[in-house]
């Protein structure tokens, strides 16, 4: 395995992957592809690439504070050696690299160091074995988010990557059928029981004695006793019967999506927690004027300065409590690979309003003033919650929507808690 195939196809691949660049670089900045170059592509260079995107957008301040460290990524590509062990080492530093945060420079959407990176990249990758594959989670991770999300003018083939599959049960007839048939042989079992008994008390009327006034009383008094048993046990039996379903439909009623408060905030700054490493506590803004103070798990992967001015969405309607001796007054819905080596904050789009309110289609409902955690509603929800393989946030499937479009994550096909 190699970078470039041979010798011979290596200006060929060079000058696409190098039109691949300019033509994403070119879209993202709205400008014409020969702005990057005047001559062939052939002989643009990456940092050269790179110098010309900051450049053009010099204006912006979270792109130029990472300008060095996107240069330092447009010399990594340019440095990948073509022999086999040193292109595994450098998709090894890749993979730690990617171990705690989503993308090469941070945040949520892809940088010029990512496009870059990938475009380099891609050849190696794509001819890569499954077993191979499973050494590099993390970069397959990120060059499948990267596929999906820029637009490379069709210069590269898609990487087919293996994904999490969801399975929801909706009914018996979805289930294994070991799991069905028990269930069927325990019903059998249930109404078997009652009659079992029934035919027993029917065979007391036959104890009689000797005097007719008493055998008639004793069968009066024994047929009534049958009776009340019989009504006793057939009242049991329903009410056994009728126990799993109503606490199905309890759950069901209980626990669906619109019971949760979520609305889209914007962190106005964070703070390490004074006694937990782990932890970070973010002031939120969610437009009444009133912010909140969050208690999050993010410590590990993100910075405060990271967290500062991003958009989140918050359950607003948990229950307050102290964290480590800290009040928390909502908590910040997050999505995490299978590993939970790369956990993100879900990302409102940019012109949802702060405190609007989240939505799912075909969910109607108010929701519940405060939930109560004796219930453990959001163990039951949470399990619904992931996002789908572009990285859109969904309940069972539904996007959660705002007035400008749906809530998304870097992470596909991850868990939200």
């Amino acid at each position: 395995m190699s970078l470039d195939m041979d010798s011979a196809s290596s200006g060929v691949v060079t000058s696409k992957r190098s039109e691949a660049i300019i033509y994403a670089l070119s879209k993202r900045l709205a400008v014409d592809p020969k702005y990057f170059v005047r001559e062939s592509p052939l002989s643009c260079d990456f940092t050269n690439l790179v110098a010309k995107f900051f450049q053009s957008s010099a204006e912006d301040a979270s792109s130029s504070k990472h300008q060095d460290e996107a240069m330092k990524w447009a010399n990594f590509a340019s440095n990948l050696s073509a022999q086999e062990d040193a292109c595994h080492e450098a998709l090894k530093d890749l993979n730690e690299e990617l171990t705690q945060k989503s993308l090469l420079l941070g945040g949520l959407n892809p940088s010029v160091a990512d496009i870059i990176v990938f475009s380099a990249l891609h050849g190696l990758v794509s001819h890569l074995s499954i077993e191979e594959e499973e050494q590099y989670p993390n970069v397959i991770r990120w060059m499948d988010y990267i596929q999906n999300k820029e637009d490379f003018g069709g210069a590269f083939n898609m990487i087919a990557v293996k994904k999490l599959q969801f399975e929801h049960f909706g009914s018996v007839d979805m289930l294994p059928a070991n799991q069905t048939n028990k269930k069927i042989v325990q019903s059998s079992k249930c109404v078997e029981k009652p009659d079992e008994k029934v035919n027993v008390n029917k065979e007391l009327p036959e104890k009689k004695t000797s005097v007719a006034d008493k055998a008639s009383i004793d069968s009066t008094e024994v047929e009534g006793t049958g009776v009340k048993v019989t009504a006793e046990l057939t009242k049991k039996n329903t009410q056994e019967k009728k126990k799993p379903s109503e606490e199905s439909s309890e759950r069901d009623t209980e626990c669906p999506i619109t019971i949760l408060n979520l609305q889209v905030g914007v962190i106005l700054k964070a703070w390490k927690h004074p006694s937990a490493d782990s932890l970070l506590v973010e002031e939120i803004d969610l437009g009444d004027g009133n912010n909140r103070q969050v208690v999050s798990g993010l410590a590990k992967y993100y910075s405060p300065e990271d967290l500062t001015n991003r958009r989140v969405v918050l359950i607003t309607n948990v229950k307050p409590g102290k964290l480590r001796d800290v009040m928390s007054s909502g908590l910040v819905l997050c999505a995490s690979n299978k590993e939970h080596t790369a956990v993100e904050p879900l990302t409102p789009p940019e012109g949802a309003k702060i405190g609007e309110s989240i939505s799912f289609s075909g969910f109607e409902g108010k929701p519940e003033d405060v939930l109560n955690p004796k219930k453990k509603q959001l163990d039951k929800i949470t399990p619904h919650l992931y996002t789908d393989d572009k990285g859109v946030a969904t309940y069972k499937g539904i996007p959660f929507m705002t007035s400008s479009g749906p809530c998304t994550a870097s992470l596909s096909n991850a868990s939200i808690k």
